[in-house]
């Protein structure tokens, strides 16, 4: 079964609606953090750590703006992981990652993880295929042992339509100021569409588990994304309070 395939991109929200959800889902978001670091009920809640995957131009750093954007800035890290430096090679793939991880009452929002080792790095042969298939369940044991330590994980990988990608390219193509965002890497990484789903799907399927979810998120309407996103990590810090017993409204 294709996860990727099983998507509705057809999902809409006109401007009006998607604005008066967004706000609301924002509002929540602000109160739901607010628990979560003890500034409301007095006792820190759970760390939160919310992880981005997407197509390149899939609008993750539109909806990580938009998830965060409310926000007291001293209430969230936003972290951005590009390709690995030479002296962080020299460690195992994870170690970079540790120090942005979130300690009780607090927050981190990914933009790009752990996952670039069974997906770039796998795809591109950075990494050998005997190091990349063991990541899997390194990656799940990770995962386990944080949600284990009352880590909150939300993980969302952002689809969009080979068509829509293209539109997106050629937009920022031809805007002076969103160019910069477009590379010879990004067009090269989309002639090898079909090797990436593949990785995509073994990522989606290996590391899929209880304590941390994928959300495929459908991501060619930029709104409905935004609004999926935010009510996805309200969603998940509601539940995660109550499995704690902690009330999500206690003031």
């Amino acid at each position: 079964m294709s996860r990727l395939a099983d998507v509705d991109l057809s999902l809409r929200l006109d401007k009006k609606e998607a604005k008066e959800q967004l706000h609301a889902a924002q509002r929540r978001l602000v109160q739901l953090r607010l628990r979560l670091g003890g500034q409301l009920g007095g006792e820190l809640g759970p760390p939160l750590c919310v992880l981005f995957e997407g197509w390149d131009a899939s609008g993750k750093g539109g909806a990580i703006k938009r998830l965060v954007e409310e926000l007291d800035p001293r209430h969230v890290r936003v972290a951005q992981f590009a390709a690995p430096t030479h002296d962080e090679k020299r460690h195992h793939f994870l170690w970079r990652f540790w120090p942005v991880l979130p300690g009780w009452g607090g927050m981190a929002v990914l933009d790009r993880t752990w996952y670039g080792r069974v997906l770039v790095e796998r795809v591109e042969g950075f990494a050998p295929e005997a190091a990349w298939q063991r990541a899997y369940g390194e990656i799940v044991d990770l995962e386990t042992s944080l949600a284990a330590e009352g880590v909150i994980l939300v993980k969302f990988w952002m689809h969009v339509s080979p068509e829509e990608q293209l539109r997106r390219f050629e937009s920022r193509r031809d805007d002076p100021l969103r160019a910069w965002k477009l590379t010879d890497e990004d067009w090269r990484n989309r002639e090898k569409r079909g090797a990436y789903e593949a990785a995509v799907e073994e990522m989606l399927h290996r590391t899929d588990i209880p304590v941390a979810r994928w959300h495929v998120v459908a991501g060619d309407d930029k709104r409905w994304a935004r609004v999926f996103v935010v009510r996805t990590v309200c969603e998940a810090i509601e539940t995660a309070l109550r499995d704690r017993g902690i009330d999500p409204d206690a003031a």
